[in-house]
């Protein structure tokens, strides 16, 4: 038993003498009968908490930033009217900071044999899965002296998926393919493209585009029309060692990776290629292969990428080259998330680029520091002349990492976590128009 506030305003009061709240029984009836008599009543007819049956129903998935849903009902199967206090609760990370306690809270009054339903409104602030904890109930009698208080466990999983911040990029860049493709009037000739059709020639058009038979059958010149190649291969490689732990401004570089995974995997789908998805720290953390369509494809990588947290280990290269390897089909392009940290790159990933870059294109994209280029234009003081000298060394070995990396034939892509994933959707279209991919 529980006793309410209401209860002990009247011991306040002195209307129920302190004894009252002695936990002996026999003592609080000896002190004043009737109104433990009154207690004891109300604690009767208190609606029991443990007979209450639980559902839910709602959202399963939301996008980090976004608001879920999930509803609660509650049935009063017992003879008795439920008065109650009830608190949903749900993991800290469920609500942003000071505003989990309203949502979660509610007061329901349910007559016997009925059900109502509750909404619990949730906006996680982290990745992965949320699941839901215990359900406490504080059923309170009619006088509202007295409670009785229980609680239940009601399973539910809400999953919360990247943002996808980059989405917005998508529309031009598809623009740009469906230049490449044909469907406007701008039409380029690569290594890689396949014919298409013919049409009239304009001025400006390439002159080894034309087609000098089918010239030579009609009035007017004829020129070949392409089209980039579809059916190629992505290999889309997330690496989730240390070095993707590490935070630039408010953003893990895993999570920047993911935004742009996420925006090439729509991208190429829709420009008719194939894309997986591996994710590698010294095992396979995930792995997505062979969606047949666009939609199923970026929900399956969306879903996978949910739960993907870094390891604190170094990451083994020769173990993550081996994987690409048996994952990709020759041919293939390998796009590899990962720092441009010298280290790691020369000791681990370079005595392995023959193995992939014979085989396949290899794209190496990372996450750049901003802070470090202000530190490099830093000037006034000597706290500032030290920060320049640390700022300009450290990007300076930034680019020799990357020179070496381009020696082997890979193309490199570094930016800021809100360029990362443009940028690597540019260099995919480059690849696509060059006819290299």
């Amino acid at each position: 038993m529980a006793l309410t506030g209401r209860t002990a305003l009247l011991a306040a009061l002195g209307s129920l003498p302190v004894g009252i709240l002695a936990p002996s029984w026999t003592g609080m009836l000896a002190v004043n009968a009737p109104l433990s008599l009154a207690i004891l009543c109300d604690y009767a007819l208190a609606a029991p908490v443990r007979t209450l049956r639980f559902t839910r129903s709602g959202d399963t998935s939301v996008r980090l930033g976004d608001t879920a849903t999930v509803q609660l009902t509650v049935a009063n199967s017992s003879r008795r009217r439920l008065r109650a206090q009830l608190r949903d609760a749900w993991p800290p990370s469920s609500w942003p900071t000071g505003t989990g306690q309203a949502s979660s809270r509610h007061t329901l009054t349910i007559p016997p044999g009925e059900q109502r339903r509750l909404a619990t409104v949730l906006r996680p602030t982290r990745r992965g899965d949320r699941q839901a904890e215990r359900v406490t109930v504080r059923s309170y009698g009619p006088l509202g002296l007295t409670a009785r208080q229980g609680h239940h466990r009601v399973p539910w999983t809400v999953r919360v998926l990247p943002p996808f911040t980059s989405r917005k990029h998508l529309p031009s860049r598809l623009a740009r393919l469906r230049e490449l493709d044909g469907r406007t009037s701008v039409l380029t000739r690569g290594e890689g493209t396949e014919f298409d059709s013919l049409r009239a020639y304009v001025p400006g058009d390439d002159t080894r585009s034309i087609d000098w038979r089918a010239t030579a059958r009609q009035s007017a010149v004829a020129v070949r029309t392409w089209r980039p190649e579809r059916d190629r291969h992505i290999l889309i490689v997330l690496d989730t060692g240390r070095t993707s732990a590490g935070r630039v401004g408010d953003v893990p570089r895993l999570d920047a990776a993911m935004d742009a995974t996420l925006l090439l995997t729509a991208l190429a789908t829709r420009a008719g290629d194939h894309v997986d998805l591996l994710a590698y720290d010294r095992r396979v953390r995930a792995r997505v292969k062979r969606r047949t369509t666009a939609g199923d494809a970026l929900a399956a990588v969306v879903d996978t990428l949910a739960s993907l947290e870094p390891e604190l280990v170094e990451t083994d290269a020769r173990g993550l080259s081996t994987a690409a390897l048996s994952d990709a089909p020759r041919g293939s392009l390998i796009v590899l998330l990962t720092s441009l940290e010298a280290a790691p790159i020369e000791e681990g990933l370079l005595p392995l680029l023959p193995q992939l870059t014979q085989r396949h294109t290899v794209l190496l994209a990372a996450v750049s520091d901003p802070r470090i280029e202000e530190m490099a234009r830093s000037r006034g003081t000597v706290e500032a002349v030290y920060d320049a000298a640390a700022g300009t060394q450290a990007e300076a070995e930034r680019r020799s990492t990357a020179e070496k990396l381009q020696r082997h034939g890979v193309v490199i892509v570094d930016a800021t976590p809100d360029n990362l994933a443009p940028a690597l959707a540019d260099a995919y279209v480059a690849l696509k128009a060059a006819g290299r991919l």
